[in-house]
């Protein structure tokens, strides 16, 4: 129990700690590249796009991954044990009842979004919801809400809005270059050097930032987890919940990288047996499902 309560209060620190190093970094990037170009106005520009970004994935995040899944408000007469289970959790967890929704899509899974504990949303899909029983739906449920409760959701919204953004300036950069441009040396040469390091900063940041969301995402799962167990008082649950949306090999119909990382299960599918190669480990949004049940069984 302290472990987790130590976890949850690093995790607020990280939260804004990364939100204060990604304005630094865009600032600082933005500068080497208005320097570079002899162009104050792409120093301006990141600023300006750094704040905005921020400032929109923190008020509107919830929304814009809403619609991005299509997900409709589920009423508690067509879904009476989501909303009581839900209902059940969030008392024990200590939390305000979230709004809940519920995507029409056959692939068991579930997420949750928000920005804090008093604006949050948990969402799940038609399949899951038929799919599974009182005790795997507690699991299912008490994991997003651990989510919640755990500060995940806007840790990992930033963690993607800085990947994203890097992206851009990456691609900033590249078109910039493509119509000449750039500091000069005396000789009207550019500079060898900052060129070979610009094109490998364009090529690896991008990668680095997907490679720290995802390890982020990863991370939060195990978490998540535990912290459910704990809600529950029976890890089974989650198990038998995490071996049946595993065993749903099609992906969901609006699978999308963007939103990936904030669902129970993998939304692109998984092969049958469970493995994968390590390309594929490496840039999964989710840690193996038998390392999860294994760590959720350890707990017993």
């Amino acid at each position: 129990m302290a472990t987790l309560y130590t976890q949850r209060t690093s995790n607020i620190h990280r939260t804004w700690a990364l939100v204060i190093g990604f304005l630094i970094v865009v600032i600082a990037v933005g500068y080497a590249f208005s320097w570079y170009y002899q162009s104050p106005s792409i120093l301006y520009i990141a600023i300006i796009l750094a704040i905005g970004t921020n400032f929109y994935a923190y008020w509107a995040s919830d929304k814009l991954v809403l619609s991005m899944n299509r997900a409709r408000p589920a009423t508690r007469k067509e879904f009476f044990d989501y909303y009581t289970v839900t209902e059940n959790m969030a008392i024990t967890a200590g939390l305000s009842m979230p709004k809940l929704y519920v995507i029409d899509d056959t692939a068991p899974n579930a997420f949750a979004t928000g920005r804090d504990e008093k604006h949050a949303v948990v969402c799940a899909t038609t399949g899951l919801l038929s799919m599974m029983n009182r005790q795997e739906l507690e699991g299912v449920v008490a994991h997003e809400l651990s989510h919640i409760k755990n500060h995940d959701m806007l840790l990992m919204t930033v963690a993607v809005v800085l990947a994203g953004f890097v992206a851009i300036l990456a691609q900033i950069f590249l078109r910039i270059s493509f119509f000449g441009g750039g500091r000069r040396d005396n000789n009207g040469n550019i500079g060898i050097v900052l060129a070979i390091i610009a094109v490998v900063g364009i090529i690896l940041a991008p990668l680095a930032a997907k490679l720290i969301e995802l390890a982020i995402s990863r991370r939060r799962e195990y978490l998540a987890d535990a912290s459910s167990a704990l809600l529950t008082r029976y890890p089974q649950g989650l198990v038998s919940a995490l071996k049946k949306i595993s065993s749903h090999t099609a992906p969901m119909k609006r699978a999308n990288l963007a939103t990936a990382h904030l669902f129970i299960g993998d939304p692109f599918g998984t092969k049958k047996g469970g493995t994968s190669g390590w390309i594929e480990r490496l840039f999964s949004t989710h840690p193996p499902v038998q390392k999860r049940i294994e760590a959720l069984l350890g707990q017993t």
